[in-house]
């Protein structure tokens, strides 16, 4: 493999790592998949028999968007086909894309008014969220359709009764966006659990708000915390790297 994929194998699999850490892993069902930058049309993504505190730079599949292995293992089938490959290859603007289910992420995409913007954290998806309803499991290529128009040009939904999807223009963004949504679905959450009224940040400072953040540049997208991430995956257990 090129130096490159080198790269990007060490950094999705640390992606893997901090998630799991942060409480983000549903058995072994969920991925974390990557554009290789070296064969566009290709993407790595983990094996479906491991979790993601199990995932090493080594055991991620290499894909092409058909499902065609590259590296002689299983083809790729489910989720992976359906939601992965489908958006890596309709959308060139898109490098990574994480797809999880959490209590917290679950709970507001199965919460009628979706995401409120009840905290600052879901400020920064004002106006930058799509939604997406439940047809069943994405296990059939029937489904990839409904989802891609759903997305449309937005990187961030919430799949109702189901989860969340997050891509990034970069695999900094995705995860730092990824960990936005998460906090933003906590606080939601947390807020309505007492039954209590609540106070909602009013449209104009959200669209403020939102205006603050600079979505523009890839980047710079999440670039702040990037170095700190992967210094935790390496603190966690180095061996990921392997």
């Amino acid at each position: 493999m090129t130096q490159t994929e080198r790269e990007q194998r060490i950094h999705l699999a640390a992606c893997y790592r901090v998630l799991a850490h942060l409480g983000v892993e549903d058995l072994t069902y969920n991925h974390l998949s990557l554009r290789v930058k070296d064969e566009p049309d290709t993407m790595l993504i983990k094996q479906g028999t491991e979790m993601f505190c199990e995932v090493t730079a080594s055991s991620l599949r290499k894909y092409r968007f058909d499902g065609t292995p590259m590296d002689g293992g299983p083809p790729l089938v489910g989720g992976s086909l359906v939601i992965h490959a489908g958006i890596l290859q309709a959308r060139p603007d898109i490098n990574a894309v994480f797809h999880t289910h959490t209590p917290a992420n679950m709970g507001v995409a199965s919460q009628k008014h979706g995401l409120l913007m009840i905290n600052q954290h879901a400020v920064k998806f004002y106006k930058r969220l799509a939604y997406h309803d439940f047809g069943g499991y994405e296990f059939n290529m029937s489904q990839r359709a409904p989802l891609l128009a759903s997305l449309g040009t937005h990187r961030v939904a919430l799949l109702r009764n189901h989860g969340a999807l997050v891509c990034g223009r970069t695999l900094q963004e995705a995860l730092v966006d990824h960990n936005y949504l998460e906090m933003a679905c906590r606080g939601q959450i947390a807020a309505l659990a007492g039954g209590a009224q609540v106070y909602l940040i009013p449209d104009e400072v959200a669209e403020f708000g939102a205006s603050q953040i600079n979505v523009e540049d890839p980047a710079a997208s999440g670039a702040k915390d990037w170095a700190a991430c992967l210094r935790l995956a390496y603190r966690l257990d180095p061996g990921f790297a392997n």
